[in-house]
């Protein structure tokens, strides 16, 4: 512990200097200075353990080398951010148990600091205590901290506060952020006698449509000063030319990624013109895919993986599956990818993983476990199995109120304003925009959103009257009818930012004026509706000796309860009949359905969400439109594969 006193008693004396590297507005090449500087005193620190561990590369040998001897790592990616604390251990027992040897992770940025200067490391966020479960379990860990990460997550794992600040550059220095988060790992860096044997600067950066080398090489910088020379610094590309010129950088070992449709030789030939010495890797060896709503569910084939991870170790590669698990976007934090239009990413992660959304052992597990045999010997022991399920049965919902407002979930944030704006310090889930209407419509109007600026759906409504839905990309155009002085209601959805490419800074909200025939509608009241701290304070629970209220169209807030059954098993809950919204049990937001559009029609429910002592309260926001039975049914078994209809 003396040498942690002794290292930021070094940090405090060096005060002045350090405010100086973390503020991005002073120019590289002055942070740069800035940072070696402080690099010099750290480096004067030496930690507890560093001599007697080492990881490597051997340039001669081309291979990485732990303690002294050669090593190929075989990895699998799990995210930590989308499986509950509880099952972290039993995921990475069964990866252990696979055969692999280390472990990928990805850091979300935005999911440790939601708000700007609030840092949450505790919980289901306690990345230290997930490395010391991997630790203790044996596996190794390469870290990804990013700061952009992509991952399918809400915009690539940048904070959304961020789009806040005029003329952000995004994919651009976050200094604050790396000092507060690299600080933490050093002490778990192998050498430092922790588990981390390798770090990558940046993610798939030469996918970015910016070529910006000196912010790599800031970057390279800022993670040098805070883990040291001696930690493997490494880069992840694509694999084309363009990605990996862009991507890589003198001084980060310079990776590749492919799947099952690439050839090897091929691909690893273009890393060898990158690094022509060391261990071949291949950082993203993709075992599945990602689901888009509407899409069919993507799948790899199995013996497909198997082959071509055989192929892969049997040239000494090192290989990283992504993903082992892939777990689920619980809440907002689903990403969405804008290459010819808009495409939200689902709710579920499970990416026809090795592993399932709820951490079951699949055939494609058990295949990759007997190639792996080949090579290493694997733990003795039987697989662990997958975690038990239960299909509890139909609950059947009331409905709690007839409008969002009426609940009491909202607060304005400008009682008037002239044109409306993007979502700001609400960053997730929906905000309500409010006008009049400014002259009789007796006849369907058009009300339009001439510059696409619906991010990303909203839903209309005059006097509590269900109108109809505008989408982003696909539906601007849509007719209404009123008088002249009727309650106008905009509700719009943010269904996730876009996390990959050059569309990255996605603003949500109404981006830009609505016109209503030839009127430009003004005079906007903004109430962001914050339905998670409603559901948390129990402010959406029916009052069950009330009688039922009949179903409806248009945004409305449903609620039931399911009862204990001395069992908090895993489950999943289908929404037959229901169209889009969102899902809580017991305050966890289970993330959004879609049951019209598919291909997934259910959602996980892990058994540590649920009690089985007491009654677990379900709430339901449908945004369309409810079915007259209003029930909801828990399965022992997911649906990710059922496409609904497509608009």
């Amino acid at each position: 512990m003396g040498s942690f006193t002794l290292q930021y008693t070094l940090y405090g004396n060096v005060g002045a200097i350090r405010k100086a590297i973390l503020n991005d507005s002073i120019c590289l090449e002055v942070q740069t200075l800035c940072i070696v500087f402080e690099f010099f005193i750290l480096c004067s620190v030496s930690l507890y353990g560093a001599d007697s561990r080492s990881f490597s590369i051997d340039y001669k040998n081309n291979c990485f080398q732990k303690d002294g001897k050669p090593f190929q790592y075989i990895s699998g990616s799990i995210h930590y951010s989308r499986i509950p604390r509880e099952y972290w251990k039993d995921r990475l027992l069964k990866m252990y148990m696979t055969g692999l040897n280390a472990i990928q992770v990805y850091v979300p940025w935005n999911f440790h600091e939601t708000v700007q200067g609030v840092f949450n490391f505790a919980g289901d966020r306690d990345l230290e205590y997930f490395l010391n479960l991997a630790n203790q379990t044996g596996l190794l860990v390469i870290l990804r901290p990013g700061p952009y990460i992509c991952a399918e997550w809400e915009m690539g794992g940048l904070p959304a506060w961020l789009l806040q600040k005029p003329n952000i550059i995004l994919r651009s220095p976050a200094s604050e952020w790396l000092a507060v988060l690299l600080t933490k790992m050093r002490p778990w860096l192998y050498q430092n006698g922790g588990n981390i044997i390798s770090v990558q600067v940046e993610n798939e950066y030469g996918s970015y449509f910016a070529c910006d080398y000196n912010y790599m090489r800031h970057l390279h910088t800022v993670f040098r000063l805070f883990l040291g020379e001696d930690v493997i610094l490494f880069t992840t590309d694509g694999n084309t030319d363009k990605e990996m010129i862009c991507g890589t950088l003198e001084g980060l070992y310079a990776t590749i990624d492919f799947g099952t449709d690439t050839n090897i030789t091929a691909a690893f030939i273009r890393q060898r013109r990158f690094e022509p010495k060391g261990p071949l890797v291949n950082s993203e060896f993709y075992t599945g895919w990602l689901d888009h709503w509407g899409d069919k569910h993507a799948s790899v084939e199995t013996v497909k993986v198997s082959k071509m991870l055989g192929e892969m170790l049997f040239m000494g590669a090192s290989v990283n599956m992504y993903m082992f698990e892939g777990g689920t976007n619980f809440g907002y934090w689903n990403g969405a990818d804008h290459d010819s239009r808009f495409r939200s990413v689902v709710t579920s992660y499970d990416y026809n993983a090795p592993l399932s959304e709820a951490g079951d052992p699949t055939d494609k597990l058990l295949a990759i476990r007997d190639v792996i045999k080949n090579f290493r010997d694997i733990p003795v022991g039987p697989m662990p199995p997958a975690t038990p399920k239960f299909a509890y049965g139909f609950v059947t919902l009331q409905k709690v109120c007839k409008t969002l407002l009426i609940c009491k979930i909202s607060w304005p944030y400008n009682p008037s304003y002239s044109v409306p704006i993007f979502f700001h310090r609400l960053y997730y889930g929906f905000m309500l925009y409010r006008t009049t209407l400014p002259r009789d419509v007796p006849e369907p109007t058009p009300l339009i959103s001439p510059l696409n600026g619906i991010h990303d759906c909203a839903y209309v409504s005059v006097n509590g009257v269900y109108q109809g839905l505008m989408e982003r990309d696909t539906a601007l155009v849509m007719n209404v009818t009123g008088q002249q002085g009727d309650q106008l209601d905009i509700l719009v959805e943010n269904m996730g930012r876009v996390n990959f490419g050059s569309y990255i800074n996605d603003k949500k909200g109404l981006l830009g004026n609505l016109i209503l025939g030839n009127d430009v509608l003004t005079d906007w009241s903004i109430y962001p509706l914050d339905i998670d701290t409603a559901v948390a304070n129990g402010w959406l629970q029916a009052d069950q000796s009330g009688s039922a209220m009949e179903a409806g169209d248009g945004p409305m807030i449903y609620s039931g309860t399911l009862k204990s059954t001395g069992l908090a098993w895993d489950t999943f809950v289908k929404l037959n009949g229901w169209n889009k919204g969102q899902v809580w049990v017991n305050e966890v937001n289970l993330g959004r359905y879609w049951t019209q559009r598919g291909p997934q029609q259910t959602l996980y429910v892990p058994g540590p969400f649920l009690s089985a002592t007491q009654p677990n309260n379900i709430t339901v926001l449908e945004l369309e439109r409810a079915p007259s039975h209003r029930r909801i049914l828990f399965m022992d078994r997911p649906q990710l594969n059922n496409t609904g209809q497509k608009t």
